[in-house]
């Protein structure tokens, strides 16, 4: 199944609100929400698409002719690709009525896992998403990333118990999640956690904790001071606060700030593997990737998924090649202008 044939299917399934349109670049959307669109305006998602498009790559094919190698190694697992899916939900609500948020976390984690990647996992209000989602990473012996909403104690509780039985190489928390209409008035309180809130948190989770949601040095700072072991920078794709920067501009500062300390991923806009690459260039270790792993699990399960990888790996492998690189360490700065 080729990645064309997978946006075909998905527009006979998908919907109203998202189009799978051939480049998923926000227009279409906008502020469609429900939808997969952004808040407001509807302009952040766009504005992280551009920002993409506005960095350039250095070409350089005077070098040795050897093979690239795209593999990554993150908290003791390696993977074949710096690319994981991001963890999205409310799958009825946003994108139609094929799938439900258990069908496309398991859909999702079985694929991811078998090309070579892992996928970020959903959460949302009913208790069986987190259940489901544990599940199915726990049937691919741990090869997943649960990631949970700023909920009360209690509820962290009894959710970083389900990640700790999933066998999950690592945990995450979409901390701007605070802003979504869903969490807020919630009884008891969810939302923004200080940093010793997030000190006793990561402590309980038991395996190394990705914070995602990150948007400036300061907020990197924090993020390292609770013993956060990753962080990814990302303002929610654009759902959860209108007028925010795209990540591209920020990651720079905030990789400078904190690279050293821990593992760095950013989301928001990235759309082929000549993004993946001025991601890399730019600081990040890996980066996430959403709206397009929804167009490919619609538009193909888990053949959509694999078409979907396949694409964005060969895409990064003739970059690299192209810029004279030939492993993701030999990548820097001085590779994007």
């Amino acid at each position: 199944m080729t990645y064309q044939e997978v946006l075909e299917q998905a527009r006979t399934c998908i919907g109203p609100f998202c189009k799978a349109c051939p480049v998923c670049n926000g227009k279409a959307c906008a502020n469609k929400i429900p939808g997969p669109g952004a808040k407001g305006t509807g302009t952040v998602a766009i504005r992280n698409y551009e920002k993409w498009q506005d960095i350039y790559v250095n070409m350089d094919t005077i070098c040795e002719n050897q093979p690239v190698d795209t593999s990554i190694e993150l908290f003791g697992k390696t993977f074949r690709y710096p690319i994981f899916a991001a963890p999205i939900g409310a799958m009825k609500l946003h994108y139609g009525d094929k799938y439900d948020d258990l069908e496309y976390n398991d859909i999702l984690v079985s694929a991811c896992a078998d090309a070579g990647i892992a996928a970020f996992t959903g959460d949302g209000t009913n208790p069986a998403v987190m259940e489901g989602a544990t599940r199915a990473i726990k049937a691919k012996d741990g090869k997943g990333i649960p990631t949970v909403k700023p909920w009360d104690v209690n509820t962290l509780k009894e959710k970083l118990a389900l990640i700790q039985d999933s066998g999950a190489f690592a945990a995450a928390m979409d901390i701007d999640a605070a802003g979504l209409p869903f969490l807020k008035n919630l009884t008891p309180p969810a939302g923004s956690k200080s940093v010793e809130e997030l000190k006793v948190i990561i402590q309980e989770a038991g395996v190394p904790f990705i914070l995602k949601g990150i948007m400036t040095v300061k907020g990197a700072m924090k993020a390292k001071e609770a013993g956060a072991s990753a962080i990814v920078v990302s303002n929610h794709g654009g759902r959860v606060l209108d007028q925010c920067p795209p990540t591209a501009e920020v990651l720079p500062e905030i990789a400078a700030a904190v690279g050293n300390d821990m593992k760095i991923l950013v989301d928001g806009g990235i759309r082929s593997g000549v993004d993946v690459f001025k991601a890399l260039a730019l600081g990040a270790d890996a980066v996430l990737i959403g709206r397009p792993y929804v167009t490919a699990v619609y538009g193909g399960a888990a053949e959509g998924v694999a078409a979907l990888t396949e694409k964005l790996a060969a895409e990064l492998a003739d970059t690299m090649a192209m810029c004279g690189v030939h492993s993701l360490g030999e990548i820097s700065k001085e590779l994007v202008r």
